[in-house]
């Protein structure tokens, strides 16, 4: 059974946690989020459901959360409820990549996008990378960066360790705007994909790129199915980069379409730290 959502938080939450505040911060495809503060800090938590599109949301919650505690057990747990499962995990407080870099964006501005917090993104990732793990959905949503350091957040897709059998499910892709050519392409073909390093690099510079322009790194029209966005990503090529220094040529590198070709998050913080 689907619903739209959203729903309050489940008795086992609150058996968990005991709010002095919520607040609900986001409820899109099968999934609401809150925010809880209690006497100890505050909290993300996480509520999956069945979604009109897609089952697997209902677990993503939990398969979140069995990936939080293998990488960071503290301030993390998960359980089931009754339409899917849920997670609670540390708040990160900050902005996302594409709110930050808003003002570069804007007609006629004369700044250009930070590479310091550019790299404060590439680290994230490369942390992650360092632990096995492949991310699977980076976007500039999932980059959130404050004064102190860049969280790299919704692992539910994430590729790289065990997973219990009851919350896993097929990897479909994640937001085409973010995809690999070699994602689109198993995707368009079987169905399914596997998350990569590669891929994730490929991510991250699309993320950068529509983070520091406001466009696609593909062009294809805004109502065009999934479909038809994964074979433009395909065919490609993508549009030209236009970022200056460093970071365009990363970024340009960041999107060959051969994952081979692409450096690696390591490399990519390397560069940026050296400024050339």
């Amino acid at each position: 059974m689907t619903h739209s959502g959203p729903y309050e938080l489940p008795g086992s939450v609150l058996d968990t946690l005991t709010p002095v505040s919520k607040r609900q911060v986001l409820n899109r495809r099968g999934s609401t989020v809150w925010e809880i503060t209690t006497d100890g800090g505050r909290h993300a938590a996480k509520v999956g459901y069945p979604s009109a599109t897609h089952a697997w949301t209902a677990l993503a919650p939990a398969r979140e959360g069995t990936i939080l505690q293998q990488l960071s057990p503290g301030g993390v747990s998960y359980g089931d409820w009754e339409h899917g499962t849920w997670n609670i995990q540390p708040w990160h407080q900050g902005e996302s990549l594409f709110d930050l870099w808003q003002p570069h964006r804007a007609e006629g501005a004369s700044s250009e996008p930070d590479p310091g917090e550019a790299l404060s993104c590439a680290e994230a990732v490369a942390a992650l990378h360092a632990t096995g793990w492949a991310h699977g959905d980076i976007q500039p949503a999932h980059l959130i960066i404050s004064d102190e350091r860049t969280a790299l957040i919704d692992l539910a897709l994430a590729y790289g360790g065990d997973i219990p059998t009851a919350y896993d499910f097929s990897y479909r892709g994640c937001l085409v705007h973010y995809e690999s050519p070699e994602i689109s392409r198993s995707v368009l073909e079987t169905g399914t994909a596997t998350p990569t390093m590669a891929a994730d690099v490929y991510a991250l510079g699309a993320s950068l790129f529509i983070s520091a322009t406001g466009l696609r790194h593909v062009a294809y029209p805004d109502d065009a199915s999934r479909k038809d966005q994964r074979q433009a990503i395909v065919k490609g090529p993508h549009r030209p980069v236009n970022v200056p220094g460093v970071l365009g040529k990363l970024i340009e590198a960041m999107l060959s379409p051969e994952p081979a070709d692409r450096p690696r998050s390591a490399e990519i913080c390397k560069e940026l730290s050296s400024g050339h």
